[in-house]
């Protein structure tokens, strides 16, 4: 009997790795083989409300990774320092060799009912959600050519990527929605430059996930604040939210055999969210 895992001799790149859905991501694609370059800021950004990663939480995401077998290497690295993040993937690399698989899956969602610096967290929020994933996607991009031989590069978005409801022209409502619809972009140009060299480039459009940057009582009062913003941001599905293995399924299908000719695509995972 065959013990081949569908991952195996892969390695994978993936930003945000210390909790939620990057966390669950690494322990999935390491238990069927694959090698993790794990990153997290592991530190607060002064206008996000809720408390963000811990160095711990990076700890811990290595300990599940190894318990699954796996092979991991995490270092903290902030995406919108696009030095400081170039030094950890090349660190990566020198461990583990030039990734085919990238999660370019860091983000922050501040909302909150009452904003103190409404243009800082907009500043903040464009900076993390788009310019970190023009600067991981830039920065290894050009190693998968080099390599040649192919890849698959997932982006993470949100039902907020495809649509704006909900938004109250506040700082962090805005920015995340504009982020969001950003990497869209960002995908169609990447997926378009890459496809020659057989590398993938797509989107998933998660709907609420259950993990700490949702599930705080600040995003709870900014939803709360507003009856009919409640609705609006409700899933037509009789879900609240979905779970972090919703998603990390539809990463592992893009970036696997089965999504070998899938490019260019904005994968929703939003119990019907963006059809409403």
């Amino acid at each position: 009997m065959s013990t081949d895992k569908r991952f195996d001799g892969r390695v994978a790149f993936i930003t945000g790795a210390a909790r939620g859905q990057g966390r669950n991501h690494a322990i999935r694609l390491a238990s069927e083989g694959a090698s993790i370059i794990a990153v997290d800021i592991c530190s607060q950004i002064d206008s996000v409300p809720y408390a963000m990663a811990s160095q711990a939480d990076l700890e811990e995401t290595v300990a599940q990774v190894e318990d699954a077998g796996g092979k991991i290497f995490a270092t903290t690295a902030d995406v919108r320092d696009r030095a400081g993040l170039g030094t950890a993937l090349e660190a990566g690399v020198a461990r583990f060799g030039v990734p085919d698989i990238v999660l370019a899956n860091a983000g922050i969602s501040p909302q909150r009912a009452v904003e103190p610096d409404p243009q800082q967290v907009f500043v903040d929020t464009i900076e993390t959600n788009l310019v970190g994933v023009w600067n991981t996607l830039s920065l290894v991009a050009p190693m998968m050519i080099e390599r040649d031989a192919g890849g698959a590069i997932v982006i993470t978005s949100s039902a907020q990527g495809l649509i704006g409801r909900g938004g109250d022209g506040s700082g962090a409502a805005s920015a995340y929605a504009a982020s969001k619809h950003g990497v869209v972009g960002l995908m169609r140009s990447f997926s378009a430059w890459l496809a020659p060299h057989s590398i993938r480039v797509n989107t998933v459009h998660p709907t609420g996930v259950r993990t700490p940057m949702v599930e705080h009582p600040d995003m709870m009062a900014w939803v709360a604040a507003d009856p009919e913003r409640g609705a609006a941001m409700s899933n037509p599905m009789p879900v609240f939210m979905v779970e972090v293995s919703d998603v990390t399924e539809a990463v592992l299908y893009l970036v696997g055999e089965s999504g070998r000719y899938l490019t260019g695509v904005a994968l929703p995972v939003d119990a019907g969210f963006t059809s409403k």
